[in-house]
């Protein structure tokens, strides 16, 4: 594994600004690359878009369906019974009560299982904010310079991490793993 040191940029022309600073300062073309990083949600992680398989607040809502159905359909069998009982209505309207019940009572289940969060502080934050990306790939004695140069460029969200470096860029990168902020560089994020 390689250690990398990695800042956020708004522009590419800032990026490649601190590309040049990082040049400038003795780092070579296949140690320094930029990319762009897309927006949380626009990954294209699954065939149809998006990053995560299931929205962390809707998890619980096939179990909340299950009750539901169950809890419907009895009720509207009881529902469908009576009407059977007073009206003297055919034994299909039962089981037509009971089927909308299920329908119903699944709709209800699943819906009363989904969670929002409560204020801004539970909801969940991105991984990353979009941007363009500097790496560098650096050596134990020549990252915090390689940290300053970016920070000093403007660069954002200023982080360390690990990972494999081939053929001059970050090979592994992962838009979904959250930035480790290199301390004495940390920034809020914009």
């Amino acid at each position: 594994m390689s250690l990398i040191i990695a800042g956020r940029f708004q522009t590419f022309r800032a990026a490649e600004t601190a590309a040049q600073k990082l040049f400038a300062r003795g780092f070579l073309e296949e140690d320094v690359t930029l990319f762009f990083v897309n927006p949380s949600g626009q990954h294209a992680r699954h065939p149809i878009g998006g990053d995560v398989a299931t929205d962390a607040g809707a998890r619980a809502a096939p179990k909340g369906a299950g009750k539901g159905v169950t809890i419907g359909a009895v009720v509207g069998a009881v529902i469908g019974a009576a009407i059977f009982a007073v009206f003297k209505a055919p034994l299909l309207v039962s089981v037509i009560a009971a089927g909308v019940g299920a329908y119903v009572g699944s709709l209800v289940g699943a819906m009363s299982h989904t969670k929002k969060p409560q204020d801004a502080a539970q909801a969940e934050e991105p991984a990353r904010h979009a941007g363009v990306l500097v790496a560098v790939h650096v050596a134990p004695e020549t990252q915090e310079q390689a940290a300053a140069t970016l920070r000093e460029e403007g660069g954002m969200d200023i982080e360390r991490a690990s990972g494999r470096w081939q053929q001059g860029r970050w090979s592994d990168f992962d838009p979904l793993q959250p930035p480790k902020p290199v301390r004495e560089f940390a920034q809020t994020r914009a």
